[in-house]
């Protein structure tokens, strides 16, 4: 692939992402548990994974959430910290396990680990930022909402992959 097509691509990727993550930031989940994303960004994340690789969709994945922290209004704010250690603690998991388990995971089962590694990282970065670990009781609750997320998102891959197999 030359570079201009290649740059076009991942502009494209950047933009993609940028609109799902603010899209979805818009969204209401009716539910108690405060938080709760779709993941809609990640598709985008392991498309690029699947088809240009993991330096790309890290790169992608840094720029949106830095576009993205701009246009929410809390870039270098916790919320913009959580995001990025979700978002690459994602991408870094469901690319490791693309590049050396594919033959073990399917694309669903790769997103459902990237689900569960962004609301770990998350977590995470949460109670660094309050100083308190109490946030951690709150983790089974999201890891719950990633199993059907995280199968969601990846059906979504699957799909878009048959359906646009040439793409790069």
């Amino acid at each position: 692939m030359n570079k201009t097509r290649r740059l076009v691509l991942l502009a494209l990727f950047i933009a993609i992402a940028s609109v799902l993550h603010v899209v979805e930031s818009w969204i209401p989940f009716p539910l108690p548990v405060p938080g709760i994303k779709l993941g809609l960004a990640n598709i985008v994340s392991l498309v690029i994974i699947a088809t240009l690789g993991w330096r790309d969709a890290i790169y992608v994945v840094v720029v949106r959430v830095f576009l993205a922290s701009l246009f929410g209004g809390v870039f270098l704010g916790p919320a913009f910290a959580m995001s990025l250690s979700g978002a690459v603690g994602s991408t870094v998991v469901m690319a490791y396990v693309y590049q050396h388990w594919r033959s073990a995971f399917s694309l669903i089962g790769i997103s459902i680990l990237g689900a569960v590694a962004h609301n770990v990282a998350q977590i995470v970065v949460a109670a660094l930022i309050v100083s308190s670990g109490t946030l951690l009781w709150y983790l089974p609750y999201l890891l719950l909402f990633a199993l059907p997320t995280g199968w969601a998102t990846g059906m979504i891959v699957v799909y878009f992959l048959r359906k646009a197999p040439r793409l790069v």
